[in-house]
């Protein structure tokens, strides 16, 4: 029989992308326990240095002074707060962090929510989330129920987090060195120091280097393995800026139907495969939509100049179909689980001689596979005119074309209705849906002159 163990994990900034602080706060004012309106001088700007870099001592001083402040409070009345809070809680978890827990107890562990965050305000989010037990700051009580100001055994952060966590494990028989510890602080060194498995997630500057130097793993709950990530921006947030049509002067574009994107939760994104400019033109897409995306392509886009740069960027997955690996359906399924956009292209290759010009759209059932699964919703997008600015046949897009770009058009439809029972007739209708969305002319049959045909095979080696 396996030894019990424990996975000890924190709030803010590790299990939830932000500080809970305003939540709580909120709640405390709707509940009529704090005044509506009333803040802390600079507040905001705290909350923001907390966001980006961690926590401060100038924080955590506050943190520790607030159980003065909540002298005279209804305990009750603050654990109803609690219960207000947790559907604004619930909203700021990491989109990956389900998974990691998922994993973690699928392993054996019991889950314990370990935070500085006041017992009462956290413990009915700490129940709503399925945790097996909470270790938090806890505010000493008077026998009518109101807090007296002072702290109950102690303050749960730093050196006091870890006295607490080996209260708790002792009492449950738990040995530290069986356990694991998730915390984004460099005030929580003490505590991922003291157990089996330390995890660095979404760790803040100073616990960045002492992870490094201790070889600890990173992680970052927000977003997929392998995306980077500075002062809580990635690549996609910074290039995409520059994704726009005056980035590629040797061609024009016409997009349309980009408010057929959902604002919120998994998106498929189902488009047909010309070129390797389409990785550009889907970048467009994915900058109009104002959502990170991730993009699941076959492995030559990644290896091409420039748009394999991009394809990286926005948390691409590659797919080498020699490998027979299902690995990459695995990493589109947990970016879609995690409520995120996955543009994919399901024919899985540009179709080479005459089957580039065939009117018949053939996907693979990889999308709908995926749409069943997640819930995920499924949106068309028809890409013409992407060969013209980069043939099959060339090593690099025609520059020489800023004299006269071609057009490259651009459709976005609306989601599908799928059966999500039927891989097959669902990959149908989603290749029926992009093709509506071509020109007249992708339905036109027509026979290809040698030149035309030589344009859609790879360059020699």
């Amino acid at each position: 029989m396996a030894s019990p163990s424990a996975v000890f994990i924190d709030l803010d900034r590790t299990l939830l992308c932000h500080a809970s602080g305003q939540a709580l706060n909120r709640a405390l004012m709707d509940e009529g326990v704090l005044p509506q309106g009333r803040t802390l001088p600079g507040d905001k700007i705290l909350y923001a240095i907390n966001d980006r870099l961690g926590e401060n001592l100038l924080s955590m001083g506050l943190v520790r002074a607030a159980a003065r402040v909540a002298k005279g409070w209804s305990q009750d009345q603050v654990r109803a707060a609690g219960k207000r809070a947790v559907e604004d809680l619930t909203e700021l978890i990491a989109p990956f962090a389900p998974q990691y827990l998922a994993a973690f107890r699928a392993e054996g562990h019991k889950l314990v929510l370990s935070t500085t965050t006041p017992v009462d305000m956290i413990t009915p989010f700490a129940d709503a989330m399925g945790f097996d037990a909470v270790i938090a700051t806890t505010y000493e009580t008077d026998e009518a129920g109101r807090y007296t100001g002072r702290l109950y055994d102690g303050f749960v952060w730093g050196t006091g987090k870890l006295k607490a966590v080996r209260q708790w494990a002792a009492d449950e028989g738990i040995d530290l060195a069986d356990c694991h510890a998730c915390s984004d602080s460099v005030f929580d060194v003490p505590l991922l120091s003291s157990v089996g498995w330390p995890h660095a997630v979404n760790p803040d500057p100073s616990l960045t280097v002492i992870a490094t130097a201790r070889r600890w793993p990173v992680e970052h709950w927000d977003r997929p393995p392998g995306v980077p990530n500075v002062v809580g921006l990635e690549p996609y947030h910074m290039i995409r800026p520059f994704v726009r049509p005056a980035s590629f002067p040797y061609a024009r574009f016409d997009i349309d139907g980009l408010a057929n994107i959902p604002a919120h939760g998994p998106v498929l994104l189902a488009a047909n495969h010309r070129s390797y400019f389409d990785v550009a033109a889907l970048a467009m897409v994915a900058a109009g939509a104002g959502r990170p995306v991730r993009f699941l392509g076959k492995k030559e886009i990644f290896d091409a100049p420039v748009v394999g740069a991009i394809a990286r960027a926005i948390g691409g997955i590659a797919v080498d179909r020699g490998s027979g690996s299902d690995s990459p359906l695995r990493a589109a399924e947990s970016a879609l689980v995690a409520g995120e956009i996955v543009i994919v292209l399901p024919q899985g290759t540009i179709p080479r001689g005459d089957a580039f010009f065939d009117v018949e759209l053939k996907g693979k059932t990889g999308t709908a596979r995926l749409a069943a699964a997640t819930g995920a919703v499924v949106v068309p997008i028809g890409l013409w005119g992407t060969e013209k600015v980069w043939a099959r046949s060339a090593r690099v897009p025609d520059f020489t074309l800023v004299r006269k770009p071609p057009m490259v058009t651009v459709r976005v439809g609306p989601p599908l209705a799928l059966s999500l029972t039927d891989a097959v007739a669902d990959t149908a209708e989603i290749m029926t849906a992009i093709s509506a969305l071509l020109p007249v002319e992708s339905r036109t049959r027509h026979a290809p002159t040698a030149e035309e045909l030589a344009r859609t095979k790879p360059p020699p080696s």
